[in-house]
């Protein structure tokens, strides 16, 4: 089976990959994350995941789209809901692209995440599969998450603080700072 990864980062990613390769499934890397801001985040995580790419010989299609304006304008109207926007931006065009591309399946490293919204992104996927014909390769990585970040140290990964959108690094400020707006 060819299974087209979604990737949000390379500390994300090596735990997926890892699971997904020992099933015997053939996996490809995707990289699109318009979300992710400023744009030295954008690289650095970009930049980390074609290291880690190279170093494990996985084959990595990059959608390399550092789309500040689209994606603010996705989420504008309702930031404390902006999930749900970001969710349908990178797993349609994930599912899109596999769906184009041949690919037997998609899946997203998001599913790693215990700070990520899983039945939501669950839906959302489902959804995207839906409308591009390609199926939708559900795991919860939940239980590689602490090894992945684990991994991601011991390899010196670029290793980030927020989900990525401007508004959760706002939000992450706000916490460490105890500043009320």
């Amino acid at each position: 089976m060819k299974t087209l990864l979604h990737i949000c980062c390379a500390p994300c990613s090596s735990r997926c990959i890892e699971v997904l390769r020992t099933e015997n499934i053939e996996v490809t890397g995707f990289w699109y994350n318009p979300n992710i801001h400023p744009f030295t985040e954008y690289r650095a995580r970009r930049n980390c995941l074609r290291e880690y790419s190279s170093e494990i010989h996985l084959p990595l299609i990059e959608k390399n789209d550092y789309a500040l304006r689209p994606f603010v304008r996705e989420v504008a109207g309702d930031i404390e809901n902006r999930c749900v926007k970001c969710y349908e931006m990178r797993l349609m065009e994930t599912a899109k692209t596999a769906a184009e591309q041949g690919f037997d399946s998609f899946t997203s490293s998001l599913f790693i995440s215990p700070y990520q919204n899983h039945e939501l992104m669950k839906s959302v996927a489902e959804q995207a599969a839906a409308a591009y014909g390609v199926d939708f390769l559900y795991r919860d990585f939940r239980e590689e998450f602490k090894a992945g970040q684990a991994f991601a140290r011991e390899h010196g990964f670029y290793m980030q603080k927020y989900c990525g959108c401007v508004f959760s690094e706002e939000e992450r400020y706000l916490k460490k700072n105890k500043i009320i707006p």
